[in-house]
């Protein structure tokens, strides 16, 4: 039985849950589709409408604008040494975790080439954002954007060989690059996002 028709569900709980729905489905203009398991509680779909409605209610901001709301500082790549450019690095990447921004894909750049990527392009781009909770996240895949360098980085770093297999299947004309072993070892060391919990502690990143 769906949420919605459980009957031990609280009225008043019921009729916030369809506010929600109704305010979500004018936000988006009347385009909104959904589906809800069928196992779902109605504490997790109140909770998941309200994010809805918070997302498309919310005022556009870019990350490096959160972070420097935040508390950190955000210096030009070209105005550090590498040391200090690795600890902001990670300084960057644990505040984005606690932020609920989580980084993905990275070992093919250097430390300067992934801050630099984050300081430039990545953190500047805007969009309507919420503030997270324990069952949300952003996650920010630094070869997904579908464009062709990051499919040819993605080929030749991350992908695994029954997916270059299919992939080279799906589409012949593809000039599949031969897979090479990432140039750097951090993704393993990177925050992963955990859900139902925050966590407050300080993670064991490398320095």
């Amino acid at each position: 039985m769906a949420a919605d028709d459980n009957d031990d569900l609280d009225p008043d709980q019921k009729s916030r849950i369809e506010k929600l729905k109704q305010e979500a489905d004018r936000l988006t203009g009347g385009k909104m589709r959904s589906m809800e398991s069928e196992d779902i509680s109605p504490d997790i779909s109140e909770a998941f409408w309200k994010h809805i409605v918070e997302f498309e209610s919310a005022p556009w901001i870019s990350n490096f604008q959160r972070l420097l709301d935040a508390g950190v500082e955000m210096p030009a790549p070209d105005e550090m040494d590498d040391e200090t450019l690795k600890a902001k690095l990670w300084e960057v990447i644990e505040k984005l975790a606690r932020l609920r921004v989580f980084i993905t894909s990275t070992d093919h750049l250097s430390d300067r080439e992934l801050y630099s990527y984050l300081w430039n392009d990545s953190l500047r781009e805007e969009s309507p954002r919420p503030d997270l909770d324990e069952y949300s996240a952003w996650h920010l895949d630094l070869v997904s954007s579908g464009s062709e360098e990051h499919i040819y980085l993605w080929m030749k770093y991350y992908a695994d060989e029954e997916t270059r297999k299919q992939w080279k299947a799906d589409w012949p004309d593809y000039e599949m690059p031969p897979h090479e072993d990432p140039p750097y070892n951090r993704d393993e060391f990177l925050p992963e996002a955990q859900y139902g919990v925050i966590d407050d502690g300080d993670p064991e990143l490398p320095m």
